[in-house]
């Protein structure tokens, strides 16, 4: 059919997938065989046994308008779980009766497992037309539809076809056609996900990998992730139904010939995607509902498996109320294997042994916080997309949830997201590609406003906490630069806490001495005065003024004026500073130059004072260094000075 472009809204093409279903020998392969011309028993001992063992495949064109892909899937008990791995994805399901055997009991359990896998849409189809008589088929026809009737499908009327008079297959047809202009097209516009039903290689293709598009699409050249293999893979061609295409649409029987990963390393229920948000997931959060024909209810501790796409992974039930047949509840499921799940998703769930359609339900969660107790979960499966992120953000607190991940998590297309957010109202708040719970941030915003409240307290004297600081209290592990961002403006919009440069401070707040500090300032303000050139550290002023806040109050001198730092441990006070710039130029105006040994004689002072000294001038540009020895800077009028 040559290159196929991606599906858009200007498309005028329809695409959509047709499933069989029914009991064991009913005539499902001679039926796609009739209505697409394509014997979909592929492998020799089908053809030998006569019954269908894998999956087979086969293009319907139903018009200019309408393109469909059939999958045939096995109706024998034994490979249940090769139908589940085709019925998975379908839109449409044609469910297969004999007309001389009527409703089976393969019947019954691929028509449970149609329903739980939410197929909207379905054409109860009676074959075998000629093997019985109008009364026979009459009787046939009304159990059919008493039966049906019952279903949360919505089924058209039967069709009696024979394959061998061809009666019924252009009713068939046009039926389907009806049924295609009723469906809801998948998005093109969604993340691709293609999962994987069958790997082989080809030569001069490499690894290929076949399935039914889920959603989204992929071109020729494209990067796929596949997981839970973890790789990335380029997409060297694409065929649909054996024609080549330049695009895999939604709804389409797809083959990906892969550059980048051996057969060996890929196996049916791994899945190829694009876009960001996608991860294998061991655990899953789903509201499970049992069949009324369950033997057992589904409780803590139930082994299970579990049917997701053309995934079957074994798995146990924990934190969940006891589910009876019959009934619905919410369930937890720690699985054995990884699989890839998205919100929304819906899957089968089947006994441990014997090996038996217990149930199935939707994923709720395909992540969630493996800490968080499912009862105390608010996710229900009436809630939307809103109210489910909205339990999210609450869970993630100040981490917060990137919205690059809520499409595959939340089960909407990329394009929603945003409109999701908007519904979730102001529950949450958004920025820099971060959504977070707006009491968490509430929250934290009081927080910080009483870690700077206590720093006033234990700081009198300074301006401000730092606003570096104040940054990393607001939690841990730090929150992203974001949400830290929204907590510090939130705090400062609600006039909790107020911003001036670089310090955080209460609003109105102003550095004061009471009466205590006063003192202690006044002592200390001496003690500089009075050591001159010979400037104490501060820890030892800290030893000599016990109890007092002495680094607060060199801070407080360094702001007033009183005292300059000369480094990170020494304050002089500032008049003696003064006196050494006078004491220094003149003594090197008068040698030229001068080492600390000269120096030393000359003013006076031991290394221990001196050398410090040296250096606050070099860093005011009073002197600058020649070899071992110093020397006046040049224009040292205009560097400043004390």
């Amino acid at each position: 059919m040559g290159a196929s472009p991606g599906h858009s809204d200007s498309d005028p093409i329809r695409r959509f997938v047709i499933g069989t279903a029914g009991h064991i020998d009913h005539g499902k392969t001679a039926l796609v065989k009739a209505l697409t011309g394509v014997d979909t028993d592929r492998w020799e001992e089908e053809k030998r046994r006569g019954i269908t063992i894998d999956l087979g495949f086969a293009p319907l064109p139903l018009g200019d308008a309408i393109q469909a892909s059939v999958v045939d899937v096995p109706g024998h008990e034994g490979f249940v779980r090769n139908m589940l791995a085709g019925a998975t994805g379908i839109d449409v399901a044609l469910l297969v009766i004999a007309a001389d055997e009527g409703l089976m009991p393969q019947t019954e359990e691929h028509l449970a497992i149609v329903e739980l896998l939410g197929v909207r849409r379905g054409i109860p189809v009676i074959t075998k037309r000629d093997l019985a008589d109008s009364e026979w088929l009459a009787l046939v026809r009304s159990e059919v539809s008493a039966r049906l009737s019952a279903s949360r499908v919505r089924w058209d009327e039967s069709i009696a076809t024979s394959v061998v008079t061809g009666e019924g297959l252009p009713e068939l047809r046009d039926a389907l056609r009806r049924v295609a202009g009723d469906l809801v097209e998948r998005p093109a516009d969604d993340l691709f996900r293609l999962p994987i039903d069958r790997v082989f290689a080809v030569a001069g293709a490499g690894t290929v990998v076949t399935g039914s598009t889920w959603s989204g699409s992929v071109a020729v050249g494209d990067a796929v992730r596949l997981l839970p293999l973890g790789r990335e893979a380029r997409v060297r061609s694409i065929e649909i139904h054996g024609e080549t295409a330049g695009r895999a649409a939604p709804g389409r029987r797809t083959a990906l010939a892969l550059v980048g990963v051996d057969k060996s390393e890929l196996a049916r229920g791994h899945v190829a995607v694009t876009g960001s948000g996608w991860d294998a997931t061991r655990l899953l959060d789903v509201a499970a509902e049992l069949l009324p024909t369950a033997r057992k209810p589904l409780a803590s501790r139930t082994r299970v498996r579990v049917h997701l796409g053309t995934a079957e992974v074994l798995a146990r039930a924990i934190q969940t109320a006891a589910i009876a047949p019959g009934q619905r509840g919410l369930a937890r499921l720690v699985l054995e294997t990884p699989l890839v799940a998205r919100g929304g998703d819906r899957f089968v769930l089947r006994s441990f042994s014997p090996v038996t359609t217990i149930g199935g339900g939707v994923v709720l969660d395909p992540f969630p916080p493996a800490r968080t107790r499912l009862r105390r979960r608010r996710v229900a499966v009436e809630q939307g997309p809103a109210a489910r992120l909205g339990v999210f953000a609450v869970e993630a607190g100040l981490m917060g949830l990137a919205t690059d991940t809520l499409a595959v998590r939340l089960g909407v297309s990329p394009g929603r997201v945003t409109r999701v957010i908007a519904e979730a109202g102001e529950t949450v708040l958004t920025s820099a590609d971060i959504v977070v719970d707006r009491q968490a941030v509430v929250a934290a915003a009081g927080r910080l406003a009483e870690v700077v409240r206590r720093y006033h307290e234990e700081h009198p004297l300074d301006p401000g906490m730092s606003l570096q600081a104040l940054r990393a209290a607001v939690g841990t592990p730090a929150p992203p630069s974001a949400v830290t961002d929204a907590v510090l403006a939130f705090g400062v919009k609600s006039g909790e806490v107020e911003v001036a440069g670089s310090v955080a401070r209460r609003p109105r707040w102003h550095p004061a001495l009471d009466a205590r500090a006063t003192d202690a300032g006044e002592k200390l303000a001496r003690r500089l005065a009075d050591a001159r050139w010979q400037v104490p550290t501060v820890a030892e002023l800290e030893r000599e003024f016990p109890g007092s806040p002495v680094r607060a109050l060199l801070s407080h001198f360094a702001r007033t004026g009183t005292a300059e730092p000369i480094d990170a441990e020494r304050f002089a006070a500032k008049g003696a500073l003064a006196e050494f710039r006078a004491a220094l130029e003149a003594a090197l105006a008068e040698l030229g130059s001068a080492t600390p040994a000269a120096l030393r004689d000359r003013l006076g002072l031991t290394r221990k004072y001196l050398i410090p000294l040296l250096e606050w001038a070099d860093r005011r540009g009073v002197t600058r260094r020649a070899g071992d020895a110093r020397v006046l800077a040049r224009l040292t009028a205009g560097k400043g000075g004390s």
